[in-house]
Formats: structure tokens, C-alpha cells, sequence
């Protein structure tokens, strides 16, 4: 076989968590550069890439297809490496999630009216939750017998009338308090990774393709907090415009045609923009354009 076809042939075999991280994962991909089409008729979606097979899978189950093999690299949470004890190459932590661009904590909740104020009270009780080896080790960690059942689901209802405790992710703990849940105690703090199996990072080939996938959705997910700003300002303000405003890290300033005037260009924080521009105008900028970038790649 010619080293051409085994090329055409290549393909990394890359596992996306199908679920609440599905619309997020994929919105990521695309703005990295990979447009993936999932369609109801079709267990594999289609990506724009003959380099990649993709498969959507539960985020709990990809860590362990990774390690096996039956996957090259994949998304997943630091939580279900944990939970699942995989052995996997971790390429990189991304945050982004269905709500906000915060972790997602594993955290042990009980009723408001619960009697339960720090792990040592689960002596003897009983605790519902999805992550149920995870909680094993840290009840074990902090000397703690209770017994450990696994939730299928609405575990919040489960803690009221099932179970003394439930041990459940959040990102912001509106569901918990809008079930009258109280949190006892943080267990884990976890952030998406891109996890390789460890065969196929040794692989020169997979591991550039794995790279250039970490490099690419990294930089599309540092430019969604920033915004790119051009302005026009005289020679002689250029100064005390830079001075009075450290915002304006490492600007770009170029010559104009018009005699006298430079360009500066500059990315920042989306969240300075408004306090800033009138500032800008003020030290004698004009010609103000902010515009949305797609990738910062440092």
C-alpha cells in the first residue's frame, strides 16, 4: 500500500458526549472549524472532515472506550474518568457546559430540614447517586459507612422521600434550591477534557490530528470572551491613549495614508467593552469598529 492511500485511509475515531453536553460540544467543533451534522436516521453523524469517524456517546461511558481502544480520543468530563478509573492520555481541559462556562460540581445535598450537616452524620445512612463509586471513595476517604445506591434518575425527589442524601452535579444549584435541597459538601469540581487512549497517542499521525483538534478548540473557546477593537487616533494622542488605558495590552498601531494619524488594533475582554469605548473616544479615538473573533490561538 502507497503511503498516499494509507493517508486517504487514515481516520481518528473521536467520541462526543450525546446529551446536555451534546449542543455545546458541537457548537465548540464547529467554531474549531468542524462542522458535525447529527441526524436522527444515522448512528454515525456526519462531520466535514474524511480524517474523522465521530460517535455520539453518553459522556459516562466515553472515558472507558477510550481506554479499550474502541475509540482513539474523546470528550468527557474529569468526573467520569474519575468514576470510571480510566487509564487515559488527558490532551487538554475545556470548559463549556449547557449553562454557563463554570465546572460542574459533584456535591452531597440533603432536605433544608435535614438534620445532616457534614459527611460525618452519614454514618449508617443512605445516599442515592449517579456517580456511585466516586462516592464510595469519599465516604471511605473520610471514614464514613453509609450505604451507596445508584439513581436512575430524579435523584432530587429521591432525597426527600427515598434516601437521607443525594450526591448530584450542578452548575449553578438552582435545581437543588428549587427543590428545597441544601448543600452539605463539594465531593469533586470537574471541567470537559479531551481525553487519547494511550496506544493512540503514541501514534505520530493520531497524535497531530488530536493536537491539532486541542489547539483549535482551545482557541475557539478562549475567543468567545473576547472581542477584537480597531480605532483610528492622531500621532500626538497615541501616547496618553496607551498610558491611560492598560487594557490595551500589546496593540497592533500601523501607519495611515492620512499624514499624522496611526490604526490600533487590539483584543480584550468582551466584558471591558462597554466601560471602554467612551473612554477611548474621550483620549481622542475615532472611527471606533468592535468586532467577534472565532479563534485566539496564543
Amino acid at each position: 500500500m502507497s503511503s498516499r492511500k494509507t493517508k486517504e485511509a487514515a481516520s481518528l475515531r473521536l467520541g462526543l458526549p450525546k446529551g446536555s453536553l451534546q449542543e455545546a460540544t458541537l457548537e465548540k467543533m464547529a467554531k474549531a472549524g468542524w462542522n458535525v451534522t447529527v441526524s436522527s436516521r444515522s448512528y454515525e453523524p456526519y462531520v466535514d472532515d474524511p480524517e474523522l469517524t465521530i460517535r455520539l456517546i453518553r459522556a459516562q461511558e466515553i472515558s472507558r472506550y477510550v481506554e479499550l481502544g474502541y475509540l482513539d480520543a474523546g470528550i468527557t468530563g474529569h468526573d467520569w474518568i474519575i468514576e470510571n478509573h480510566s487509564s487515559v492520555h488527558e490532551v487538554g481541559e475545556f470548559i463549556f457546559s449547557k449553562v454557563s462556562r463554570q465546572p460542574t460540581r459533584w456535591v452531597l445535598a440533603v432536605p433544608e430540614e435535614s438534620s445532616i450537616r457534614s459527611v460525618q452524620d452519614l454514618e449508617g445512612k443512605r445516599v442515592a447517586t449517579e456517580v456511585v463509586r466516586l462516592t464510595k471513595r469519599w465516604l471511605r476517604k473520610h471514614g464514613v459507612k453509609a450505604e451507596v445506591e445508584f439513581s436512575w434518575g430524579a435523584t432530587e425527589v429521591k432525597a426527600r422521600e427515598l434516601v437521607d442524601a443525594i450526591v448530584e452535579v450542578t452548575e449553578t444549584g438552582s435545581s437543588l434550591r428549587a427543590n428545597k435541597l441544601r448543600i452539605v459538601d463539594t465531593l469533586l469540581v470537574s471541567t470537559p477534557r479531551l481525553v487519547a487512549n494511550h496506544d493512540a497517542w503514541k501514534d505520530p499521525w493520531k497524535r497531530h490530528k488530536i493536537e491539532t483538534l486541542a489547539l483549535l478548540l482551545r482557541g475557539a473557546i478562549e475567543a468567545e470572551a473576547k472581542v477584537g477593537l480597531k480605532m483610528n487616533v492622531r500621532e500626538g494622542n497615541l501616547s496618553n491613549l496607551l498610558q491611560s488605558l492598560p487594557a490595551l495590552r500589546n496593540p497592533t498601531v500601523s501607519g495611515l495614508s492620512q499624514s499624522g494619524w496611526v490604526a490600533v488594533e487590539t483584543i480584550i475582554d468582551e466584558s471591558v467593552v462597554r466601560e471602554l469605548i467612551p473612554q477611548l473616544k474621550a483620549a481622542g479615538a475615532e472611527g471606533i469598529i468592535e468586532y467577534p473573533l472565532n479563534k485566539v490561538v496564543y
